[in-house]
């Protein structure tokens, strides 16, 4: 009887020292690391590929690296490096300990790049779907200064606010976005649902319905033929919107529209200056060349004006002018920031100014929040019992006057 093998990923060391991988088949891994051996080469690691009935169920979503596991990564990646661990100890316990299956791998593979002889940056950059820009290029400066470990710790704090930051714009988005899906719930249940058995009840007892309750009716029935159709529409729209959204044609329309909305836009505005000023003090401080750090942090400001801005600026400072002049002709920039930065320029404090900035915004933005909560929740706890209770209001009127029927 044959003797059932599987197949093994392995990577290994040549003759030469170079780093090689493939696949085999072998029946365990023991007689895989002898059957490499005996081919000369030095086994470095060896896995079960994940082939056929093996291969992991990937649900939508799941493979995707967070900035909060990042933050974390990036937080006892510096820890590890700063308490002398070597770069590839440090790599491999990140890989074997952290939750995140997809960056687990990721950091596995960057481990072997950096043990054929490449720089930390450079297998960073190898994998731009899980680490941004700004991580890539501050590493890349940390390494050629000489401060990696410090720079480390520059980027945890950094992606550890970006998540702050994002986790109070879920706070303010939370409550209203719950509240409007359950009134939407409710009325199309009670449209659905409700209003048809009251509707069969009234035209039992005959007579002519009052006029709300009409009107309810009419509803009702046009329900029952827009609900499907809304259904497939809004799904359809979610997976449209979610393939279009990052065009550039679709960001120069909805990026500025963003910052007109109604309460809210002043809310994005304080964010993206926030995270613009935030990342920009966060790579000079590193040593990243000023240009370079420019484009980088328009990019990832998350909002084409900002992006724009930042282009201008890069142009004149290019030119030798100064940094603060071109965001005065934007307004998305309130005349503080544009003085604060001009105040950097003279005093040569350009990265702590950025710093204070950035503080002020986050405090602005957890305030804005705040405010709007408590705004939003009464108004639209009024407004859900405004919508159901008139409702139901149209559906008794035609019940008080139901002796008159009778008789």
């Amino acid at each position: 009887m044959a003797t059932a093998t599987k197949e093994y990923d392995y990577s290994v060391r040549d003759r030469k020292g170079k780093l090689v991988t493939g696949r085999l088949e072998a029946p365990d891994e023991a007689a895989l690391v002898q059957k490499l051996r005996g081919m000369g080469y030095v086994p470095v690691s060896v896995r079960q590929a994940n082939t056929g009935m093996n291969r992991e169920l990937n649900l939508p979503g799941g493979n995707r690296v967070t900035t909060k596991d990042l933050a974390v990564m990036s937080r006892q990646f510096a820890t590890m490096i700063n308490s002398g661990l070597s770069l590839l100890r440090a790599l491999s316990i990140l890989a074997d300990q952290t939750e995140s299956k997809a960056l687990a791998k990721t950091l596995g593979e960057v481990r072997d790049t950096v043990e054929t002889g490449q720089s930390l940056s450079s297998a960073l950059a190898q994998h731009p779907k899980v680490f941004p820009p700004l991580m890539i290029n501050m590493c890349r400066a940390g390494e050629v200064g000489g401060f990696l470990d410090t720079v480390l710790l520059q980027i945890a704090e950094n992606m550890e606010a970006e998540v702050r930051l994002r986790s109070k714009i879920k706070s303010a988005m939370t409550y209203p976005v719950v509240v409007f899906v359950i009134a939407i719930l409710a009325v199309v249940g009670m449209l659905l649902f409700i209003v048809p058995v009251f509707e069969k009840m009234f035209k039992d007892l005959g007579g002519t319905l009052p006029a709300p309750t009409r009107f309810l009716v009419f509803l009702s029935d046009l329900m029952t033929v827009l609900a499907p159709v809304g259904l497939v529409a809004g799904i359809a729209g979610y997976v449209l919107w979610n393939r279009v959204k990052n065009q550039e044609r679709v960001r120069v329309v909805v990026d500025p529209l963003k910052l007109r909305i109604p309460v809210f836009g002043n809310l994005f505005r304080k964010v993206a200056i926030s995270r613009f000023t935030r990342n920009l003090g966060t790579m000079m401080r590193s040593g990243v060349p000023i240009l370079q750090s420019l484009e980088i942090v328009g990019e990832t400001s998350g909002n084409v004006v900002i992006r724009d801005a930042a282009r201008a600026v890069e142009e004149s400072v290019r030119r030798g002018d100064s940094l603060a002049g071109p965001l005065a002709q934007h307004k998305v920039f309130p005349p503080m920031v544009v003085q604060m930065l001009a105040v950097g320029e003279d005093t040569g404090a350009m990265d702590t100014m950025l710093e204070k900035i950035s503080d002020f915004y986050d405090q602005e933005v957890e305030a804005t929040t705040d405010a709007l909560t408590s705004l939003i929740e009464p108004i639209m706890i009024a407004a859900l019992g405004g919508v159901v209770g008139g409702m139901i209001i149209a559906l008794y009127m035609p019940i008080f006057g139901m002796y008159d029927l009778i008789q």
